[in-house]
């Protein structure tokens, strides 16, 4: 159905696809793996018309394929759903999905009609919960992907491009999304998957291609390749461990307690103690109550009661604020890498040291921006982020290399405490393992680190202790080795909150 041969697209002086050649049948599900930066979303955009190639061809149905723009390729049907979000916040569920293809009469919207469209859509996809009418930016970033893939099937598609549709979703809803996607199939439409996770690609998807440095290293059936194989091929060597050993740590004194913690509606009561070095795992299902405990431990949410006390100190969980919390030795990184994590047009340089600015200060408080770049350039190597300068925008990163950026950041401030909010979220295998390696060597060097994460063998493999949110209620830490993946799931889908 799709024949792409020779495809090269540069930015300025960097090649991103250097000869891509690539095909999907109709009816498949072609996986579609590589590192971040490997070209994988350059390559949608040239398919989905957002961006021309440079060289190359394409063919869809054996015909010339050259989209002009999005709007040509969609009337081509061929739809991407983007991995970060492309909504428009401000309009409802229901004129975000019609979004292009409105249904109208005598030249005006009929608005019953794309009402039932909208329902309609959503059941398909078992969310015929969320409300057509409401605001898409009051809905959680699960919800809004789900509109985002409703708003792909609402066009007469005949090629589906899915980025990463399932990095904000829970094993519930990636099960919904792949029988969606398996009913595509069954109806002759081909689908383009990306993911970073091996167990999702294995599990929807029947051949797969992997792009490395812009260019086609492998394809192949996934039944007759392993693992191994293909991480090999992605990240150019082979890798021993996707996880840091864990050596035997002795744990120093508790640096972080929290008592009863809560902060409406989302954190109902948390009670834990950290120690240092020590990684505790924090899981549960979205919308549970996780990511409200750190923001509320980091000032950013509104605390009614409990109590906190860093480093035997207690502070003020009521009306703390980020600021308060940087200097009493507290770092976050959030679960929304480019809208809240970190800032996209500024420098690598100001987006390493912006919590620590004072190091690089001269007498009058001025900011010696040699001292800054020198510094930052140190952090650049120390954590292998693949920059050119530090004075590259850090929107121009891949995702890997952005989230190590904002992992850094706290490393330069020299935070006691961690708090990292679906660290690896959305970037590759090899970047995956570096964070791990990080996030590992800080424990090693006597810092505590809280992870949230819905990505249970991350948890398993990298902390000391688990615990678990259900409906904002915290259950009691305990060591790794007293949970399975069945227990944690039980706690977190019980309807009975447990203990905390």
């Amino acid at each position: 159905m799709l024949d792409v041969s020779g495809i090269i697209r540069r930015f300025g002086a960097t090649t991103a696809l250097d000869g891509v050649d690539f095909s999907v049948r109709a009816g498949e599900v072609h996986a579609l793996v590589g590192e971040n930066g490997a070209g994988k979303s350059t390559l949608m955009n040239v398919l989905s018309g957002a961006i021309r190639p440079d060289a190359g061809t394409m063919r869809v149905d054996g015909r010339p394929y050259a989209p002009a723009s999005a709007l040509d390729a969609r009337r081509t049907g061929i739809t991407l759903i983007h991995q970060e979000l492309s909504l428009a916040p401000h309009l409802t569920v229901t004129e975000n999905i019609l979004l292009g293809a409105e249904v109208a009469r005598w030249g005006w919207i009929d608005h019953a009609e794309s009402r039932r469209r909208s329902v309609a859509l959503l059941e398909r996809l078992d969310h015929a919960d969320l409300d057509p009418d409401t605001r898409v930016g009051e809905l959680s970033l699960p919800a809004q992907q789900v509109v985002e893939i409703c708003r792909a099937l609402a066009a007469d598609t005949r090629i589906v491009l899915m980025d990463e549709p399932t990095s904000r979703f829970q094993r519930e809803d990636v099960d919904r999304v792949f029988r969606l996607v398996r009913q595509l199939a069954s109806r002759g439409i081909a689908v383009v998957y990306i993911s970073h996770f091996l167990e999702e690609v294995r599990e929807i998807a029947d051949r797969y291609t992997v792009l490395r440095d812009g260019r086609t290293v492998d394809t192949g059936v996934l039944s007759a390749t392993s693992d191994e194989q293909i991480v090999t091929q992605m990240v150019g060597r082979e890798m021993a461990r996707r996880f840091p050993e864990r050596p035997p740590r002795t744990l120093g004194d508790v640096v972080l307690s929290v008592t009863d913690l809560a902060a409406p509606p989302g954190l109902v009561r948390a009670s834990v103690e950290l120690r240092r070095g020590e990684i505790l795992g924090i899981a549960g299902l979205v919308g549970s109550g996780r990511t409200e405990l750190v923001r509320a431990l980091f000032g950013l949410g509104g605390v009614t009661s409990g109590q906190v006390v860093v480093g035997g100190r207690a502070i003020d969980a009521h009306r703390g604020r980020p600021a308060t919390r940087l200097r009493e030795g507290l770092g976050y990184v959030s679960e929304d890498r480019k809208g809240e994590g970190l800032a996209l047009p500024l420098s690598v340089a100001d987006n390493l040291t912006a919590t620590r600015l004072a190091a690089f200060s001269r007498r009058g408080g001025w900011l010696d921006l040699d001292a800054q770049r020198d510094g930052a350039r140190r952090w650049i190597d120390a954590l292998s982020i693949r920059a050119r300068s530090p004075d590259d925008a850090v929107r121009t990163l891949s995702g890997g290399n952005q989230q190590k950026v904002a992992i850094g950041r706290l490393l330069h401030q020299d935070a006691e405490v961690l708090l990292l909010d679906e660290p690896t979220r959305g970037i590759d295998i090899g970047s995956k393992a570096q964070v791990y390696e990080i996030i590992s060597r800080c424990a090693e060097d006597g810092k505590a680190v809280l992870v949230v994460s819905s990505y249970l063998p991350e948890l398993f493999e990298l902390c000391d202790r688990i615990a678990v949110m259900n409906r904002g209620r915290l259950s009691p830490a305990r060591p790794v080795s007293e949970w399975t993946p069945e227990s944690v799931l039980e706690v977190a889908i019980t309807a009975a909150s447990p203990t905390a």
